[in-house]
């Protein structure tokens, strides 16, 4: 691993279909680190055909626990930037050099996702309200509280490492920041 170049963690768990893909379009920007979190399927196979560095839990243990997983080898390998993006082609790594530039200025970028009127309104409502209640809890104002796409330095991982196993730890991230006064960012990403 280029110590120089950023890490893009990517916990996976039966993502067969669509690994391949997202790994090949994300190491032109960093070392792409996959964390098969106990896939049953080949994940761990098309991780190391397609050039990842491979990291496996035996059982699974949820997206927190693998992506806490990654950042920590990565930490372990001296790499100073972390992005984390998800498995399923929802996040596409193009988008990598304008978090890298968000970064500059930031302790942590966050994506966002804009939601169409295709998205059921039930998922609007819980997102918008989960983006307030965010707001007025910890002081962090996100457009998308939920999006997993992100990208923060050594520094920031450290202050705000998560205890969750689960998505959970994708909020419980946000209060650190929140907590910690911690300066913040976000894009608007496409999916």
């Amino acid at each position: 691993m280029n110590p120089n170049k950023p890490s893009i963690i990517i916990p996976a768990y039966n993502e067969e279909s669509q690994l391949g893909s997202v790994i090949k379009k994300a190491l032109p920007y960093g070392n792409v680190i996959v964390v098969d979190d106990g896939s049953v399927d080949s994940t761990p196979k098309i991780a190391k055909e397609n050039g990842a560095h491979l990291l496996q839990h035996l059982i699974n243990m949820g997206k927190g626990a693998a992506l806490k997983t990654g950042c920590e080898y990565a930490i372990k390998k001296n790499s100073t930037t972390l992005i984390a993006m998800d498995a399923d082609a929802q996040h596409d790594p193009a988008d990598i050099p304008r978090f890298l530039e968000k970064l500059k200025e930031s302790d942590i970028v966050f994506g966002h996702r804009s939601f169409s009127d295709t998205m059921p309104s039930i998922l609007r409502f819980g997102n918008k309200a989960i983006n307030k209640i965010t707001r007025w809890l910890f002081g962090v104002s996100l457009h998308d509280t939920q999006c997993g796409f992100r990208a923060f330095t050594k520094k920031t991982y450290q202050q705000i490492r998560w205890e969750a196993s689960n998505y959970s730890m994708e909020s419980e991230m946000i209060t650190n920041v929140g907590l910690k006064k911690l300066k913040y960012s976000q894009i608007p990403i496409k999916t």
